[in-house]
């Protein structure tokens, strides 16, 4: 059940938020919502993958 939500949830990411690999930002320039977003998608995406 947790599994499935966290793939649905990674799905729905992929869709709204941006991919800022394929912009090439630097994390050093980023500002917080940016920072915010890389985190959100990244704890959303382990989840899932587990």
């Amino acid at each position: 059940m947790k599994k499935l939500l966290f793939k649905t949830l990674a799905r729905i990411n992929k869709i709204i938020f941006p991919s800022y690999s394929k912009k090439q930002l630097d994390l050093s320039k980023a500002s917080k919502i940016q920072l915010i977003i890389i985190g959100w998608r990244y704890f959303v995406t382990t989840n899932a993958i587990d």
